[in-house]
């Protein structure tokens, strides 16, 4: 029996994370670390609440106390929890270095005094910055430009240390952007979906013709547990999947599967330091044997059914003092 501490188990990706261990592996218990706030959400995860080789603890990766005992009891740490929204970040930096940066210590500390076998750190393409050129690879320089991206990127290199120097069995991830089930409305693909099914406008930052690689949530989670099974300690593995596409391309498809009108588009001033593309170059990852197993159009066809069939989900989060942000953030009069 393997014993696994996921963090942020309760969000988006870490959720997902845990559904896919769960139900691949019967030999692992594990125990989800979350500090459920606002995009920390238990609903994720109330079909296993009861599932015996899954327990949750509610808590702060920053907090000594609670993680050394955690830390303790297992054998492998994923570390999903951050502060990971850019708007955020710019506007509450403090946060996201708190959590990003010292919470990651904290995670470190208590792996290298308990011996722990394996630590995965869930790092972002953002923290290598825009890219009009080459795909970028794991030894390309950082170049973050935003507070988050640059607390992830901390988070990375800190992480990369304790291999080096305490010979850690680190292992860092750098995945595109991902969508599917589970993701918080305040991303760019379930905002517009739920927007576009309760008839409300998509904003759109500057000209819409940022490109991003888009990958499927399960498709990340099966990259991470290849990369846990056959990667090298003390190395940065890309995670993409060759579905580059701009803004205006994602709100195209949107609308066109929901059979919206392009008059629901509202294009709004562009986000301080908005970079322009990224773009990974994930090669190192496929000599490990792994590959996206879902075309772009599949995986949103999915999606968007998932947010049609679970209102239930998204409409109590879109309301309440994320509306505020909402609104205020893209200067938007009620709709």
């Amino acid at each position: 029996m393997r014993h696994f501490l996921v963090t942020g188990g309760a969000g988006f990706i870490g959720s997902n994370f845990i559904h896919y261990l769960l139900k691949k592996y019967s030999e692992i218990e594990i125990i989800n670390l979350d500090k459920l706030t606002y995009a920390g959400n238990l609903d994720n995860l109330k079909d296993i609440e009861n599932e015996a080789r899954y327990r949750f603890v509610k808590g702060d990766i920053c907090d000594t106390k609670i993680v050394e005992p955690l830390v303790k009891a297992c054998d492998v740490v994923v570390n999903f929890a951050a502060e990971s929204h850019v708007d955020r970040s710019i506007g509450r930096p403090d946060d996201f270095i708190q959590t990003d940066v010292f919470g990651t210590f904290v995670l470190l500390e208590a792996s290298r005094k308990y011996g722990i076998e394996k630590f995965i750190q869930i790092s972002t393409d953002e923290v290598y910055g825009s890219t009009l050129g080459e795909s970028f690879k794991e030894s390309d320089p950082l170049m973050p430009s935003s507070p988050y991206s640059a607390s992830k990127a901390g988070a990375d290199r800190l992480a990369y240390s304790y291999f080096v120097t305490y010979n850690l069995p680190v292992i860092v991830t750098r995945c595109s952007n991902n969508f599917g089930p589970y993701q918080y409305p305040e991303k760019l693909i379930p905002l517009f979906v739920t927007n576009a099914i309760e008839n409300k406008k998509l904003p759109i930052y500057g000209d819409g013709k940022n490109v991003r690689d888009w990958i499927f949530v399960e498709d990340h989670c099966s990259a991470i547990d290849t990369v846990m099974q056959k990667g090298e300690n003390g190395e940065v593995y890309n995670i993409g999947a060759g579905n580059e596409k701009n803004n205006l391309e994602i709100t195209d498809y949107i609308l066109k599967k929901l059979g919206k009108s392009g008059d629901l588009m509202l294009f709004v001033d562009d986000r301080l330091g908005h970079d322009r593309r990224y773009s990974l170059n994930w090669d190192k990852t496929k000599k490990l044997g792994w590959k996206p197993f879902m075309s772009f159009e599949e995986a949103m066809d999915k999606t968007i059914d998932w947010y049609l069939e679970n209102r239930w989900w998204w409409e109590k989060l879109k309301s309440g003092d994320y509306l505020e942000f909402y609104k205020k953030h893209y200067k938007l009069d009620d709709q």
